[in-house]
């Protein structure tokens, strides 16, 4: 077995509910989904203008919240291996100092106030120092906002290597009487099924209705 951090370890699929899935789709040449799924975020918009919060930070907040109550994200396959972990981060991409974009592990948390304090101290580092922010021992949730543009989603590549779930969303659609979000959701099989995934997307809307 090999030898890691205490926040995560390595377990014998087996032993766990992918036993079928790490079979199926641990080796295929193809093995991530991705979903597509129109969020209403007028809730959201709204809490992010009354409280001077930044919409980014409030929806990586929801993922953060949705996800942390589904099992299957607490596994990842890793380098042939089925890797179990007790703590949740979410990725968000920074604009650096230098006209280029680095990237940024924030470690979830359930309090919201917590949470975006560190969302910005780490968020602010990483754009001035140029420097990716890694928390390897934590099961990332990648997310990458391209918020100046108006895109329906993006099916990202497989390179074999990056096995995370994968969030990407662009420009906010403001309509009559609700604002909405179509967000991608990209899933390596062999962590969950589609069923998962369905159940987050419910769950990221149930957070983002409900946050206070």
């Amino acid at each position: 077995m090999l030898t890691l951090p205490q926040k995560m370890k390595e377990v014998n699929p087996k032993g766990t509910t992918r036993a079928y899935a790490f079979e199926m789709w641990m080796n295929a040449p193809m093995p991530m989904v991705t979903f597509f799924k129109t969020l209403n975020v007028t809730r959201l918009l709204k809490i992010s203008r009354w409280r001077g919060l930044k919409f980014n930070m409030l929806m990586c907040w929801c993922v953060g919240r949705a996800a942390s109550q589904i099992k299957e994200f607490q596994m990842l396959p890793v380098n042939g291996k089925l890797i179990e972990y007790d703590a949740i981060a979410i990725n968000t991409i920074v604009a650096n100092s230098q006209g280029e974009v680095s990237s940024c592990d924030v470690p979830f948390c359930d309090d919201l106030a917590t949470f975006n304090s560190e969302y910005l101290r780490l968020t602010r580092q990483v754009a001035e120092r140029c420097e990716n922010h890694d928390l390897p021992d934590s099961m990332v949730i990648g997310t990458s906002a391209l918020a100046q543009y108006d895109i329906d989603g993006a099916v990202g590549m497989y390179s074999g290597i990056f096995n995370n779930p994968f969030m990407i969303w662009g420009k906010y659609r403001k309509h009559l009487f609700r604002t909405t979000l179509t967000v991608s959701f990209q899933f390596h099989h062999t962590q969950m099924d589609g069923a998962h995934a369905a159940h987050f997307l419910d769950l990221l809307q149930h957070e983002i209705d409900t946050i206070r």
